[in-house]
């Protein structure tokens, strides 16, 4: 099987690692079938698209809409609108997750601002009408619980996809675009442990106050979250995966 490539912009070690680790456990991947390209360490190298059975794109710390960028924020959003010129043009299995929804919806001419942002924790997840035939929502029920972190997110979806999935404070949490380029506003590689582990990392980051720590991973372990969101992962790797 050709691998699956996981860009990663995280600039802290073991949130990088810990990314890894969640998407590849919960996509069923073993380590030689996911490789990941910190995008955030180097230039982005060339990209062969047909190396790889599928491109997925995790979150981090930067933020499309905000008002003042860093040398390395303008780098990494240059090289990910190179790939994503490859990727929408030949309409090839892309998955962006939290991050990845804001850069897509931004390549596609969409709005993204602070409007519908989220604090982080658990929110229940609506599937639209259009997602009832969708190979990636296969087996997943009309409504679950998924686990969000986002200052920013899409005002409205762009023009000419197809919206998947919905929520009541932020109304863009899934769509599609063309045949094969999905993206989420929700993480469906993150479980109560991965949650805990990536908060622990961005306590002082903005997405929740340092003090509410504790009080937050009680009502993740109370979430309901399970299974749900991963099998968005499984899906993709068992529609994309090819020799």
């Amino acid at each position: 099987m050709k691998p699956f490539v996981l860009l990663a912009t995280r600039d802290h070690d073991k949130a990088a690692g810990d990314e890894y680790e969640s998407v590849r456990q919960h996509a069923g991947l073993s380590p030689e079938e996911l490789i990941q390209i910190r995008v955030e360490s180097g230039p982005l190298p060339e990209l062969r698209l047909d190396d790889y059975s599928g491109v997925f794109l995790g979150g981090g710390p930067f933020n499309v809409s905000d008002a003042e960028k860093s040398d390395l924020q303008l780098r990494v959003e240059a090289d990910l609108r190179t790939v994503l010129d490859q990727i929408v043009d030949a309409d090839f299995p892309f998955l962006g997750m939290c991050y990845g929804i804001g850069t897509v919806t931004v390549h596609l001419g969409g709005t993204v601002d602070r409007t519908y942002g989220e604090g982080l924790g658990a929110i229940e997840v609506t599937l639209t009408p259009q997602a009832a035939d969708d190979p990636l929502l296969a087996g997943l029920p009309a409504t679950f619980q998924a686990f969000v972190g986002h200052k920013e997110a899409c005002n409205g979806a762009p023009p000419g996809v197809t919206l998947l999935a919905t929520g009541t404070a932020c109304p863009v949490q899934m769509y599609r675009h063309g045949r094969n380029v999905y993206v989420t506003q929700f993480h469906p590689e993150l479980d109560v442990a991965s949650l805990e582990q990536r908060m622990a990392i961005y306590r002082n980051a903005g997405y929740f106050h340092p003090d509410d720590f504790e009080i937050l991973i009680e009502m993740a372990r109370k979430s309901g979250v399970d299974e749900h969101p991963h099998r968005l992962l499984r899906n993709f790797v068992t529609r994309y995966a090819r020799d």
